[in-house]
């Protein structure tokens, strides 16, 4: 080899731990991720990794996140997210209405991804599910939709039931979301020849105290309202229901695994894990108002035979055999 050629080998071979150094240094995206907190959460943060996972990113290698959590207090979700804007990341993940509300307010230039929307035309965070129109995207779980439908779960279930206590948190989404859930649940409950008893907590530490009047008050069952606080206290709700015999329905397969009677709605964990393909299309160029809000084309129905025979209920056979899954 001659000298020249030589000394070019040598010295691009002595750049290599320069160029990789400065490949290191260079910044990394940053995900600003706010969450309620809780027990629940962990499962939707771990999901949401393994979205990211499945586009190609690590945490810590190619992306970087910053975790934000409101201890079960959702009034503190302006100042997290007044802390991410502040970070400059490059996008929010906002769990829930309430958060991406705060997000918005916050922000009208940094995209925001939602992975459980209630209803994001009816809370006014999107002008329309085709076409954003705002910084906010992401997925819908149909929060007023359902309602009706998991009463008539319930009321198949236990077809003597007449009085449903019905727990639910006026302030989980905007007046024009809560006002259509009640509407339907009421509707609902008409044609079921239900009396629904509603039931209102305004922080996660009203839920017992709220669960003992409707067991004071005799209800023969439980309906859970949507709500980012409740789906927190999931384990709590089931725990409380189990205590005053109330058998009980709720949206997410973790209120089943937690000892509850029913639920039935989209997997909110395989929501957050896709909500990563959103983040990815933004962090790849994508602008949020050119990304539609995804709604769930499929639901999960769950059913805990134990906490049936706990409280001695019988299952008609043609609620069961319609059960995604069964818990023994």
């Amino acid at each position: 080899m001659r000298r020249r050629e030589a000394l070019r080998v040598i010295g691009s071979a002595a750049a290599w731990p320069i160029v990789a150094h400065a490949q290191s240094l260079k910044k990394l995206p940053a995900i600003g991720f706010i969450a309620t907190a809780g027990g629940a959460q962990s499962r939707m943060i771990n999901a949401f990794k393994e979205g990211l996972r499945e586009v190609g990113y690590v945490e810590g290698t190619n992306i970087t996140v910053e975790y934000r959590a409101a201890d079960n207090k959702v009034e503190r979700f302006p100042v997290l997210a007044a802390e991410l804007v502040e970070l400059r990341v490059d996008v929010i993940l906002a769990t829930n209405s309430l958060a991406a509300r705060a997000a918005k307010q916050a922000t009208s230039t940094i995209p925001i991804v939602v992975p459980v929307m209630g209803d994001p035309v009816g809370d006014g965070l999107v002008a329309s599910l085709a076409r954003p129109e705002s910084n906010i995207t992401g997925l819908t779980f149909l929060g007023p939709e359902l309602l009706p439908k998991r009463l008539a779960l319930l009321k198949e279930a236990l077809p003597s039931a007449s009085r449903v206590a019905a727990l639910w948190h006026p302030g989980a989404y905007g007046e024009a979301t809560m006002n259509d859930m009640l509407k339907r649940a009421e509707a609902g409950a008409r044609s079921l020849d239900v009396n629904l008893q509603l039931t209102a907590v305004q922080g996660y530490d009203e839920i017992g105290q709220a669960l003992s009047k409707m067991a004071t008050e005799r209800a023969d069952a439980l309906l859970v309202f949507p709500s980012p606080m409740l789906f927190n206290g999931l384990r709590s709700i089931a725990d409380l229901a189990a205590q005053f015999s109330l058998p009980a329905m709720a949206m997410g397969r973790e209120f089943v695994e937690f000892g509850g009677l029913m639920a039935y709605g989209a997997n909110i964990a395989d929501l957050h894990r896709r909500a990563a393909a959103y983040v990815d299309k933004i962090l790849k160029g994508a602008r949020a108002t050119d990304l539609p809000v995804e709604q769930p084309v499929s639901f999960e129905f769950l059913i805990n035979m134990k906490t049936a025979r706990a409280m001695g209920l019988t299952i008609p056979p043609t609620l069961l055999a319609r059960a995604d899954e069964v818990i023994e």
